[in-house]
């Protein structure tokens, strides 16, 4: 791709606007560590919730979706759509707990919740995994996804590739590390618009396009079975993404509350904690939480979708592993001087608020959850902020690393998918039962490792369909969550239990709902009841949003209008349920 001095322009004029923001916030986020890792814990809701909502669109997303899309129709958008069940539990069962725990990292709850040696064993072995070693396997598909961009724009040698992702983390790095959360979150708004606005001005113009001419010569170029909402269930050898009984039930009823998952991790927890916990108030991380679950899954697919469908119809020879540059081809083909500009800042915006949150929430388990709980627990805030850029340096250089070792990008999703398989429950459950403990936590988080190497390097060997995957043969993911859960509720009941001052003292604190007879007289099952019934209706009307906006775009009037009504009904339910248990309000 041929770019002008004006897109030039329009690159660096970004870069140095990001970078401006980190030198704005420098002196705000270096007063201690919950200014550099919380903002001070005083952001609106919108901010907080639009920082969710960007840091979740990486430069990887609009590719993925195209790639989705070519080989599954809209239907095939299930493989992240069904985690919204997971997002709205964090709603309105966990984000008012997290608020209300005043910790700095999700992390630094194990030892608020949890007693004894092995508490302190899970907050550093977390600290050290989840910070380190996940969170440089995300940083690195993303930087993969960048690499594969750039390469596509500048034509940029392949053994160079590297190089010029390394540049781009540095800018990250720079104004991460010198502002702390105000500058990732600030940017992380200016970068959002950009992306959102990018995204739908190429979707505008493709579609609009001498060779697609609109929306109704789309439909009638594509397969009737691309434009489906739903996959086909239990005739495989139908529908543009067709799945098995099996295949349904885990990837629709066990997948989003079983699985740890970055930005979907069952009870809340990594970077979508932190944005919790940085609000000001316990209803400010509600409707974050809620806005950036709407915005996530009703709003933002479409414009990718609409491009997706018009590179199905534009390119369909691309074969299955190229598939995903049908967005670019696109790009190339369509976007005039200036835009082409626009359109690759877009991308980079989307990268930079991905990678500028992994950095900060990385390194805040680093030093608030390891070296300064367990190295130097004596050091002042004013060091802790030193270490904590050191910190975020040190993790751009190991995902650099991670990154020239990685190959692709499917086999991290499905890695992190089952590693992590059954772990969610526990995650859940130790919010509402007092009996879960240090020991459930820890071999909750390992089991997996155990059951995935078990499904593929012993009995795959006897059967292949056990390493299949969720989507096309689920044997596997069903043993490594059974082996997990068997595993913990027996350590749960072996283990040793939390002492009964921690546990009350965290009761006090939290005022959790659920099993907690120990501390409480009455349980008011009713409640949970109403907030269960909050949970539902959020969720029926989320995904009635999203398909009321498909079928507006898609010209299908009489399903709109009953996904409308289906929308209205789901909020009235939402605003009563809510209103009886008083969610959207601090208490």
């Amino acid at each position: 791709m041929e770019l002008t001095p004006l897109d030039y322009s329009i690159i660096v004029i970004f870069f140095l606007i990001s970078l401006g923001i980190g030198l704005k916030f420098r002196k705000q986020g270096g007063k201690d560590l919950s200014s550099f890792f919380l903002g001070g814990r005083n952001l609106p809701w919108y901010i907080a919730g639009i920082s969710m909502v960007a840091t979740t669109f990486a430069a990887d997303t609009p590719l993925a979706v195209t790639e989705l899309v070519a080989q599954n129709g809209i239907a095939g958008n299930w493989l992240w759509w069904n985690m919204l069940a997971g997002g709205m539990l964090t709603t309105f069962f966990f984000a008012r707990y997290w608020r209300r725990a005043n910790v700095l990292t999700d992390i630094e709850l194990i030892e608020l919740r949890y007693s004894g040696k092995a508490a302190s064993f899970l907050r550093a072995f977390r600290a050290l995994y989840f910070g380190v070693f996940m969170n440089v396997l995300v940083i690195g598909w993303v930087n993969v996804a960048l690499m594969s961009l750039l390469q596509v724009f500048f034509n940029i040698p392949e053994a160079q590739l590297l190089w010029y992702v390394g540049v781009a983390m540095l800018i990250v790095v720079v104004y991460s590390a010198l502002s702390g959360l105000l500058g990732v979150v600030f940017t992380d708004i200016i970068q959002f618009v950009i992306a959102m606005s990018g995204s739908i001005i190429l979707a505008v113009i493709v579609l609009n396009s001498d060779r697609i001419g609109g929306i109704s010569n789309l439909k009638q170029n594509l397969p009737e079975d691309t434009l489906n909402f739903f996959p086909s269930i239990g005739n495989t050898n139908s529908g543009a993404l067709a799945l098995g009984i099996g295949s349904f039930l885990a990837f629709i009823g066990v997948q989003w509350w079983a699985s740890w998952y970055p930005g979907n991790e069952p009870g809340g927890g990594g970077y979508i904690a932190q944005r919790m916990m940085s609000t000001k108030s316990e209803k400010d991380a509600i409707y974050a939480t809620l806005f950036f679950q709407i915005a996530h899954y009703c709003i933002r697919p479409w414009p990718w979708i609409i491009v997706a469908l018009c590179a199905a119809a534009l390119y369909p020879d691309l074969d299955a592993t190229d598939s995903k540059l049908g967005y670019v081809m696109a790009m190339k083909e369509f976007l005039p001087t200036g835009l082409k500009g626009l359109l690759l800042v877009a991308f980079f915006a989307a990268y930079m608020s991905t990678i500028s949150t992994q950095l900060n929430w990385g390194t805040s388990y680093l030093i608030n959850d390891f070296y300064k709980r367990f190295v130097q627990p004596e050091a002042g805030q004013k060091a802790l902020v030193a270490a904590s850029r050191a910190g975020t340096l040190l993790l751009m250089i190991i995902a650099l690393i991670a990154t020239s070792l990685m190959e692709t990008v499917s086999g991290v999703w499905a890695f992190l998918i089952e590693c992590g398989a059954g772990l969610g429950l526990v995650l859940v459950l130790r919010w509402y039962w007092w009996r879960i403990n240090a020991w459930s936590e820890i071999v909750a988080t390992v089991a997996p490792f155990i059951g995935y190497g078990l499904t593929r390097y012993v009995f795959a060997l006897y059967d292949p369909s056990w390493g299949a995957g969720v989507l096309v043969d689920p044997k596997g993911f069903f043993f490594t969550v059974g082996f997990t859960t068997v595993a913990w509720l027996i350590a749960t009941y072996t283990g040793s239990p939390t002492e009964q001052s921690k546990l009350k003292a965290f009761f006090e604190l939290i005022k959790p709902d659920g099993n907690w007879k120990p501390f409480r007289e009455e349980y008011n099952g009713t409640r949970v009841l109403k907030i269960v019934l909050c949970w539902l209706s959020a969720i029926v009307m989320a995904y009635s949003l999203l398909f009321l906006t498909g079928s507006l775009i898609l010209l299908e009037f009489s399903n709109s209008l009953l996904y409308a009504i289906i929308a209205s009904l789901s909020l009235l339910t939402l605003k009563w349920a809510s209103g009886k248990v008083r969610i959207f309000s601090d208490y």
